[in-house]
C-alpha cells in the first residue's frame, strides 16, 4: 500500500498537491472499506469528496461526509474498528478519536509517521489527519443512488444524487456559519453543469437548521442566489480553496461579476 501511494504521489508537482494525493489515497481505502464490511447499507456519501471521487471534481478535499439513512443496525464503533483493521493490514498506523456534536458523529483519523516515511516531513510525529462525519438527523427528501468506482479498487459506493448534493451545498453556502471557499467552487461546478437541486431536501435542510420556511422553488430560485451571493467575501472564497485545486489559473472564477452572470445564463 506504501508504495502504491508513493507511485500516486509522482502525480503531484508541488508538496502540497502531493499531500493532496496522499490524502485522497487514504480516503479511497476507508470508501472501499465501509464497502467491503457492508456499511452503504446505513451510510450515503456526500459532500465534496463524492464530487472528487464519483464526479472527478478538479479540486481535492479533506473530510468524508455521509448521512445516516439506515439506523436500524449500524453500529459506529464497529465502523471504526473494521478502519483500523484494515489499515493495520496495510501497515498504516491509524489513530481514531470520536465524538459527537448533536446530530453528527465525528471520528478522527490521524494517521502518525505516515508522512515522515512518504518524504513529505521531517519528523516522525508529524500526523496526518481525515475527519468522517456522519449526519445522524439528515433533513427529509434525499435521493439515493448506486456507482461503481474503479479508482485502484472496484467497489460501490451509495450516495446522493446530484440534485441531492447540490441541495446540501446550497444550504452549507448560503446558510453556514462562516463561509468556506470549497463549497464555493462546488457550487460553481453545479452551476457550469446546469444542475437543478432537488428543492424538497433543500428547503427541509433550511428549516432543520435556521426554523424558517424559504419556500425556494424553481421560479424563485435565480432571484436567492444573486440575493444571497452579495453577502459573500469572494477574497475569502480563494483564500480558502487555493490549496486544495488542482489549477491554480481557476481561482479566477471566484468574483462576484462572474458568479452572479453565471447564475443569470444558466438558471434563467
Amino acid at each position: 500500500m506504501i508504495d502504491w501511494i508513493r507511485q500516486q504521489m509522482k502525480r503531484g508537482v508541488s508538496s502540497n498537491d502531493r499531500l493532496n494525493i496522499v490524502r485522497e489515497s487514504l480516503q479511497i481505502l476507508c470508501l472501499k472499506t465501509i464497502n467491503d464490511k457492508g456499511y452503504f447499507n446505513h451510510l450515503a456519501f456526500l459532500g465534496g469528496t463524492s464530487l472528487r471521487i464519483l464526479f472527478s471534481l478538479r479540486r481535492f478535499s479533506e473530510d468524508l461526509d455521509f448521512s445516516i439513512y439506515e439506523k436500524t443496525g449500524y453500529d459506529s464503533t464497529a465502523l471504526v474498528e473494521e478502519l483500523r483493521r484494515a489499515f493495520h493490514f496495510y501497515n498504516i498506523p491509524l489513530e481514531t478519536k470520536e465524538k459527537s456534536e448533536g446530530n453528527v458523529q465525528n471520528v478522527m483519523m490521524k494517521f502518525t509517521g505516515l508522512l515522515k516515511e512518504l518524504g513529505l516531513s521531517a519528523l516522525a510525529e508529524q500526523k496526518l489527519s481525515i475527519k468522517l462525519e456522519m449526519d445522524m438527523n439528515p433533513p427529509a427528501g434525499w435521493n439515493l443512488e448506486n456507482t461503481l468506482i474503479t479508482k485502484t479498487y472496484l467497489f460501490n459506493i451509495t450516495h446522493y444524487d446530484l440534485p441531492s448534493l447540490y441541495a446540501g451545498k446550497l444550504h452549507a453556502c448560503f446558510f453556514r456559519k462562516f463561509t468556506k471557499g470549497r463549497d464555493f467552487y462546488d457550487f460553481a461546478w453545479y452551476l457550469g453543469g446546469k444542475i437543478k437541486p432537488n428543492f424538497l431536501l433543500l428547503n427541509n435542510a433550511i428549516l432543520q437548521t435556521e426554523k424558517k420556511h424559504k419556500k425556494i422553488t424553481k421560479k424563485n430560485f435565480k432571484d436567492f442566489l444573486l440575493q444571497s451571493i452579495q453577502k459573500i467575501d469572494f477574497n475569502a472564497v480563494k483564500k480558502d480553496v487555493e490549496r486544495f485545486l488542482e489549477d491554480k489559473t481557476e481561482l479566477g472564477i471566484f468574483n462576484a461579476k462572474t458568479i452572479r452572470s453565471t447564475i443569470e445564463r444558466t438558471c434563467s
